[in-house]
């Protein structure tokens, strides 16, 4: 270790840190930034430069290094590890970078968050996500508000997940990838496309609908949805390749909606491509009301 720490046998933890609910043989480097309400469990290790904010629990045998920012009412069960190095060949130990965590996130056993690569950068997580066990976020990833990242899924460097989106078990997603908000991606699906929102993923960057149980969840408008299956009948059922598409969906005035819209401008804003159309057909009842 870095530093030193006198043995919990000679005295509890609490007696160095008053009024915190730290486990006897928890170890917390001093220079960690804690509130007084965070809750500590046995056997955790928490290194220097994590700062913590009010109402969060770790359970035991976690993990937590780095310039680790944790904001308020988060759950770090047992054995995660957050803010670790990242799983890059070209990492330097000297430069500093972040990992840097909102609020009322879930972290179920065992799960692996990698702070940033590169000198000063970081891997975001936002607000009320749910990441279960064995979920691995690596380098640089940005991962929005709201979403549900299935046990065994893999986040490869520098990907994007939107608000809302669902990753479903054992899934992997290939570096620099961008998953738009309230998509769906079915479980041990191979995504290395960007997949648009309100969309449903499954097998190997295959679209198969629109996430349409997803979209009346979140009560979107019947007038977005209609502008939703209007594109969707374009980009994936028309036959048109996709700048084709792209230049007959931007010049129609008639998507009005904000949901077509976003649509519309994640599509221009993917160079790497779309995941294209399922090779079998979409049977009509997946884009009916």
């Amino acid at each position: 270790m870095a530093w030193q720490i006198r043995r919990f046998t000679e005295a509890p933890l609490q007696q160095y840190i008053p009024d915190m609910a730290i486990h006897a043989t928890a170890i917390v480097n001093p220079k960690a930034e804690l509130d007084s309400s965070v809750e500590v469990g046995p056997n955790v290790i928490i290194e220097e430069h994590v700062k913590i904010g009010a109402g969060t629990r770790i359970w035991a045998n976690a993990y937590l290094t780095g310039h680790t920012e944790i904001g308020r009412d988060n759950q770090i069960h047992m054995g995660a590890v957050i803010g670790h190095e990242p799983q890059d060949l070209k990492f330097d130990r000297t430069c500093r970078s972040y990992l840097k965590i909102g609020d009322r996130n879930v972290f179920r056993e065992y799960c692996t968050v990698h702070r940033g690569t590169g000198p000063e950068s970081a891997t975001i997580i936002g607000n009320d996500c749910y990441l279960m066990a064995n979920a691995h976020v690596g380098h640089n990833c940005v991962v929005g508000n709201n979403v549900i990242i299935v046990n065994s899924v893999l986040l490869a460097g520098h990907v994007r997940v939107d608000d809302y989106a669902i990753i479903s078990g054992g899934a992997v997603v290939h570096q620099f990838t961008h998953i738009g908000r309230l998509a769906m991606c079915s479980g041990n699906a191979r995504i290395s496309m960007n997949v648009p929102p309100f969309t449903l993923e499954a097998e190997r960057n295959e679209i198969h609908a629109l996430n349409l149980v997803g979209l009346r969840r979140m009560k979107i408008s019947r007038e977005a949805i209609a502008e939703l299956k209007r594109l969707y009948q374009l980009f994936y059922l028309s036959g048109v390749n996709g700048t084709q598409a792209l230049q007959e969906a931007s010049a129609d005035s008639t998507y009005r909606t904000a949901e077509a819209r976003e649509f519309i401008e994640f599509v221009r804003n993917s160079p790497k491509g779309i995941c294209p159309p399922a090779r079998a057909s979409v049977s009509a009842h997946q884009t009916e009301d």
